[in-house]
């Protein structure tokens, strides 16, 4: 790749260091698309072990590269996109990718694909852990940053995810304990949680 165009390539991409996410960090402020990526390619190198049978550098290649498309749209909540958004997102995303050099741009299509029709082992592994990082993102921040509907979306969002894998199963069950417990050193759920307003919100 020319240096021009590899600089020309991370610039766009610097953008998910800019975007924030809906989620919080633990210290209080918003989290970025870039923080996100870069957790989720360090829980797919963390349990290379643990699924040993996968081709664990493709998951990871997966998990760096799968919000790029963000860049151009910036991060949108799960319960706010819309079909729109994701042709959208797409069609901007891919539209970067066929400017790529020929190599790259063979190995990212190839990526995608897999990755959205989720029939392989590693799709399916990505697809997991990047709703799973997002539910532990949550439960790391304070709880007055959570609208009403993440009460229960803690416990709902990626367990249609963990099934083919008993250790995704184990693990969505210990980020449960760990969801109950801090819903419970809240005493009740605030009913200002739900007065915020969805709309102003740019991610999830």
């Amino acid at each position: 790749m020319e240096p021009e165009k590899f600089l020309e390539i991370l610039s766009v991409a610097e953008r998910l260091k800019c975007n924030t996410r809906h989620s919080w960090t633990s210290n209080g402020r918003r989290e970025s698309v870039a923080e996100h990526s870069w957790r989720l390619a360090l829980m797919a190198l963390l349990l290379k072990d643990e699924f040993s049978k996968l081709d664990m550098d493709r998951v990871i290649r997966m998990c760096l590269i799968h919000d790029l498309g963000e860049a151009f749209t910036g991060d949108i909540p799960t319960f706010l996109k819309t079909e729109d958004d994701e042709e959208k997102e797409k069609r901007e995303f891919m539209g970067w990718i066929d400017s790529f050099p020929p190599v790259q741009r063979s190995e990212f299509k190839a990526l995608l694909a897999e990755m959205e029709l989720r029939e392989t082992e590693e799709a399916k592994l990505y697809k997991a852990l990047d709703n799973l990082e997002a539910v532990i993102q949550h439960n790391e921040a304070d709880i007055s940053t959570w609208l009403l509907l993440e009460y229960e979306l803690q416990f709902t969002y990626g367990a249609d995810k963990v099934g083919f894998s008993d250790y995704l199963k184990r693990l969505k069950e210990a980020i449960d304990r760990q969801t109950t417990e801090k819903i419970a050193a809240e005493g009740t759920v605030p009913a200002a949680a739900g007065e915020r307003n969805c709309d102003d919100l740019s991610e999830a």
